[in-house]
């Protein structure tokens, strides 16, 4: 039997004394408090980065293979498609889908508006899983092998700078090398989708491949590039360097990571937000558990008094203590933890907090709530509470039990 948990247990059950009652309440409190800031931050935090880092990829993909190029392009040279990894690659494990790619600046012409804008011509093998969930007006169009479409969709955010809607003709012009005119082309807009993303939207205009390779004086097998869509965005770095060794020399893959970086270092730095959050609140509440701590053994000074002078030693006393405190902190970790979740899923299911998109390119506040990310906050706090409230327990062994009898 173990007779230390059995005092504790008893302290706690028993503990009904109006002094030490309202601070055993705080510590509580502060632990939970403190848990639920934790979850509920790291939540917000890798939510915000996982939304963030959808998008961009949305507008490409986790990799890029091009010609090399010593400078970069929104008009890669041409390659052939008739590549041997193009029919191969996405049967490596790990790759989700390969497709064909061009881009080529343009500008827009209305009436009274002028607008630059990139033109990103897809094939019929282009994955719209995004902009399905995107379209806020119209519809996406199709890209058929027999013949060429003038559809194109456009971004909210220009289409409202432009005065354009679903239906209405859509002019750009294209600069094209050893002519002196630029050439022109009318596309018609079929939809208008919104990421919210505005660098981005303000950028793209997706339509046929075809165009792209007309315009370039391309033939029908040449395309800008290929792009690869992986299963798991965690395992980018490895399945970059996977690709690179993949489609051999002639070529150049690159991540997203490495295309974007100043996006995805912007990310990275989020998550010194979430340290410090992390450390403030622990800080917080193991001081809040040692002022606990040692008011639970300055009000039982009797106790251990009488513990001293039946021999009991001052290790196992200590161990009481802490037994009792890791009661008080799990009762703040289940409060806690019923909190934060709570307040998550709340969040997830009615999108009650919302935000201003043009500021944090999101509509409402996002989560992330991932079982292994409770898991590991609720074990670190747990223990780096208990650890820390091993140094007030050492008062213990400076009570002398003839005083404490005495005076009690």
């Amino acid at each position: 039997m173990n007779v230390e948990l059995f005092i504790a247990g008893r302290i706690v059950s028993r503990g009904k004394a109006n002094f030490s009652k309202p601070i055993v309440r705080l510590g509580i409190i502060s632990v939970a408090l403190g848990l639920s800031v934790m979850i509920i931050s790291v939540a917000i935090v890798t939510g915000f980065q996982q939304q963030i880092r959808d998008k961009v990829i949305g507008f490409g993909s986790h990799i890029t293979i091009t010609n090399f190029q010593v400078n970069k392009s929104y008009e890669p040279s041409p390659v052939s498609i008739h590549q041997p990894f193009y029919s191969s690659l996405d049967s490596l494990p790990g790759i989700k889908h390969v497709q064909v790619f061009a881009t080529k600046a343009g500008i827009i012409k209305t009436e009274d508006q002028i607008e630059g804008v990139i033109l990103k011509g897809i094939g019929t093998d282009y994955d719209w899983s995004f902009f399905k969930q995107k379209m806020v007006s119209g519809n996406r169009f199709n890209v058929s092998d027999t013949s060429i479409t003038d559809d194109v969709i456009i971004s909210k955010s220009l289409a409202s700078r432009l005065n354009l809607k679903v239906g209405d003709p859509l002019r750009m012009y294209f600069v094209i090398s050893n002519e002196m005119q630029p050439r022109g082309r009318k596309f018609n807009i079929s939809g208008i989708y919104e990421t919210g993303l505005d660098e981005f939207d303000r950028l793209y205009v997706f339509g046929d491949i075809r165009h792209i390779q007309k315009l370039n004086n391309w033939k029908e097998d040449e395309v800008g590039g290929f792009e690869v869509l992986i299963d798991d965005y965690d395992q980018i770095d490895k399945m970059g360097e996977v690709v690179y060794n993949f489609i051999g020399y002639n070529f150049e893959s690159k991540t997203v990571k490495q295309l974007q970086p100043q996006i995805f270092e912007w990310l990275s730095l989020q998550d010194i937000n979430v340290i410090v959050i992390i450390a403030l609140m622990v800080l917080v509440a193991g001081i809040t558990m040692i002022s606990t701590l040692l008011i639970l053994i300055l009000e039982k000074t009797n106790m251990i008094g009488i513990l001293k002078a039946f021999g009991t030693r001052n290790r196992s006393i200590r161990k009481v203590f802490i037994y009792n405190a890791v009661f008080i902190i799990g009762k703040g970790l289940i409060w806690g933890n019923l909190i934060a979740i709570g307040l998550c899923i709340l969040q997830l299911k009615t999108g009650i907090l919302r935000l201003n998109q043009e500021s944090y390119y999101i509509s409402q506040v996002p989560i992330n709530l991932q079982i292994g990310h409770v898991v590991i906050i609720n074990i670190g706090a747990s223990i780096l509470c208990t650890l820390m409230l091993i140094i007030p327990t050492y008062i213990i062994s400076r009570i002398s039990p003839v005083k404490a009898i005495r005076y009690s």
